[in-house]
């Protein structure tokens, strides 16, 4: 079986739909091409090919039609993006380079902008200084001398009017015949150039000028809007600094960000960006995370705790061991992900891609038969009905419908991006406002996946005493449940003792020697063997147990000193997620592998339907039950065990600390963590789809109504214009509007 590649380019200009139309059917046609990705929103094309193909001559296909290439990656099909989250130092260790090609080489194609004459150039800095912006301006200065000189001789007018308008309409009409080569014969700049010439031959050469420089100033406005769409999730990329401070030999020395390698160490300043995905060594300090996260309020980090590049150190220095090159951190890698989602369309966007396949067709058909029908049937002037159907040409092109749709989906998933709602594509974004169930992870999606210290209980001595000992026994142990008593211990400024003679008795506890006494800390049933424990101990123990927790029993010499009671405590915003969940119509439910009396504790206190004891098979089990059964569902998780179900779910999203199998299987990802974004990444499909929609009435109803007035007599080609390009601007100004926060 032949192998299939990818090769990934930046395209420049590529700034409306009909681009990508034009673009994805020449590239198609080439031998050895086995499938093209056009985004117009990331300014991208990715081509599958098999060794067959001759990439420079799809370079130079693509570079024709007038939009200049840079070769971005070329790697292997089956090697997926893996979405960034909130993870934990390990999973930033492993090797991205099986995964990912990053060398990131990148070449221009031999066809330039001066050897093509196109003015597609890439819309970067001020608008007036792209070809686009350049043409533009010259077409406009020409329409604008040509109306002087008109007027002052008039027996010329029709010819100084066509002069002034070859200058806008000649890389119009070049752009037009190379996409009609390459197999675009209905292109928008074919339309444009039959309708301006057609005019001229009429002798509505004024006219012909005035659409000429309209058009231009239409696609001018498209690329800027197109522009501020890409610029509203590229801009991450400028949070990232350009220098880091590099810890070496004792010294510190100012180097390039991109240039520090896995495993260094970088100093970070109070006030400074971290300038690279990390795990801090020493120092303490609250980390502004908001533009990775979305996270409102600065984040308390210490030892052993990841960092991001692009995040904000407020407080006190750190030492930070790098984990991710520059070109692999969180924020590189959301920029990345969302670009290649930008190519995976949506079932509404591919619908009116097909549907726009015959609709250009029939238009053009349309305007042929309201030009000479009239005249051949009833008598009508032949300049009257050639005008108007010129003018329903220029009301028919589709541009306003094709990018109603991928204008909103690019700025929904940028929009997302920047909250901490990572989406894999139109697709998923669309899916996501259709769920009506959703089912739940327990242990680090519902709950913190660390244990943590609920109860302190004095029995025969006092509750800081007993939280003292117990500390003295765990000091040392990475034990989770040690970690928690420890943490606990920090928390309430706990002066801990030293302990001697530490012992570990398997499945029973830990014994030691501490202030001379000998001390027990372990299971009710091993402190039942050693004290007796009257029932009022054993009821207060069972309860705790009923809640869902984990109770160890201290007990100091003889006497049973107290119990500490421990719980994988629910997410602070767990409850408050899903009662948005359920208050939007979803259905929630917990799946779990921990034990039911756990489980349904923490169901009970979230409000929150529980199946627990399950194993993986039993997860995705459940949610194919679900399916079933007529919902929509989506799968919550972030381990290994919940992989099954995310890719059996019609949406698997994985939570913020999940592991990278969780990761590479899910659809979606909250970087976060949080349960309430959940309900806000269904908001954001919901809202992105009323977008759509609006798009479509806007372009459409304009189009309408443009036609009926065109035919009554009441508009004319200019206004005709306005029907398209107009509207695309109106539709990519109201997807615009999901940009903001």
């Amino acid at each position: 079986m032949t192998a299939v590649n990818q090769a990934r380019y930046k395209v420049g200009g590529m700034d409306c739909a009909s681009c990508a139309t034009k673009i994805d059917t020449a590239v198609r046609r080439m031998p050895g091409v086995e499938d093209v990705s056009v985004s117009v929103a990331a300014g991208t094309m990715t081509v599958s090919h098999n060794d067959s193909v001759d990439l420079s001559a799809v370079e130079k296909r693509v570079s024709g039609l007038g939009y200049p290439l840079r070769q971005l990656s070329q790697r292997n099909r089956s090697a997926e993006p893996v979405i960034p989250v909130a993870d934990h130092a390990d999973h930033h260790d492993h090797d991205h380079g099986s995964s990912h090609d990053h060398s990131h080489h990148e070449r221009d194609t031999a066809a330039t902008e001066g050897l093509h004459g196109h003015d597609h150039a890439p819309m970067e800095g001020p608008w007036w200084k792209s070809a686009k912006g350049r043409l533009t301006i010259m077409a406009g200065l020409a329409f604008a001398v040509a109306y002087g000189l008109g007027h002052l001789f008039p027996a010329y007018e029709t010819y100084i009017f066509t002069a002034g308008m070859l200058i806008g309409l000649v890389p119009i009409a070049r752009r037009a015949i190379m996409a009609a080569l390459a197999g675009t014969p209905f292109s928008i700049e074919m339309l444009m150039t039959i309708a301006a010439v057609g005019a001229v031959v009429i002798d509505a050469s004024e006219e012909a000028a005035a659409v000429v420089f309209l058009f231009l100033v239409g696609e001018l406005l498209e690329g800027v809007a197109a522009g501020k769409a890409r610029d509203s999730i590229r801009s991450l990329s400028a949070l990232v600094p350009k220098e880091a401070l590099l810890e070496e030999g004792g010294q510190t020395r100012t180097v390039p960000a991109e240039s520090l390698a896995i495993g260094s160490i970088i100093l970070v300043r109070p006030g400074d960006r971290i300038s690279a995905d990390g795990v801090i060594m020493s120092g303490q300090s609250a980390v502004d995370q908001a533009p990775v996260t979305g996270e409102s309020t600065p984040v308390a980090k210490g030892v052993d705790d990841v960092v991001f590049a692009g995040t904000i150190n407020t407080d006190g220095a750190l030492r930070v061991r790098v984990t991710a090159a520059a070109e692999d951190n969180t924020i590189a890698r959301v920029v990345r992900l969302v670009e290649e989602a930008q190519e995976k369309k949506a079932p509404t966007e591919r619908f009116i891609d097909r549907f726009s396949r015959y609709y250009t067709p029939g238009v053009v058909a349309v305007a042929a038969l309201v030009a000479i029908l009239p005249p051949l049937v009833a008598g009508g002037d032949w300049n009257e009905w050639i005008y108007k159907g010129l003018a329903i040409l220029l009301i028919g092109c589709p541009c306003a419908l094709v990018i109603s749709t991928p204008a909103a989906i690019a700025a929904s998933l940028s929009s997302g991006a920047r909250r901490g709602l990572l989406i894999k594509g139109g697709a998923v974004l669309e899916t996501l406002g259709k769920l009506t169930a959703v089912a739940l992870d327990k242990t680090g999606t519902l709950t913190e996946g660390r244990p943590q210290v609920t109860d302190v209980i004095a029995f025969g001595q006092s509750a800081d005493e007993v939280l003292r000992i117990a500390a003295a026994l765990e000091i040392g142990s990475s034990h989770p449940l040690a970690k928690a008593i420890l943490a606990k211990a920090e928390e309430d400024e706990v002066v801990i003792p030293q302990s001697s003679d530490g012992k570990a008795l398997g499945g029973k506890g830990l014994t030691a020697e501490v202030e001379g006494q000998d001390v027990f800390f372990g299971s009710p049933k091993a402190a039942a063997e050693r004290v007796s424990m009257s029932m009022a101990h054993s009821r207060r123990i069972a309860a705790l147990n009923d809640e869902g927790k984990t109770v160890s029993v201290l007990i100091v010499g003889s006497v049973l000193a107290g119990a500490i009671a421990m719980r994988d405590e629910p997410r602070a915003d767990a409850k408050a997620g899903l009662l948005a969940l359920t208050e939007a119509g979803v259905k929630t439910v917990m799946l779990t592998g921990d034990n039911a009396r756990t489980a349904v504790a923490i169901g009970q206190e979230l409000g929150i339907e529980v199946r627990a004891d399950l194993l993986p098979e039993d997860k995705s089990r459940i949610v194919g039950e679900l399916k079933r059964d007529g919902f929509v569902v989506g799968k919550v998780g972030d381990g290994i065990n919940d992989a099954p179900a995310l890719a059996a779910a019609d949406v698997g999203i994985a939570m913020g600390g999940g592991t990278d199998v969780a990761l590479e299987t899910a659809d979606a990802a909250v970087l976060h963590g949080r349960v309430a974004d959940i309900a806000a990444m269904i908001a954001l499909s919901k809202k992105t789809m009323r977008n759509i929609h609006q798009n479509i009435t806007i372009a459409l109803g304009l189009k309408a109504i443009f036609l009926v007035t065109t035919v009554i007599g009441v508009t004319g080609l200019w206004p005709a214009i306005l029907a398209d390009t107009g509207a695309t601007v109106l539709v990519t100004i109201n997807a615009l509007r999901l940009l903001r926060k």
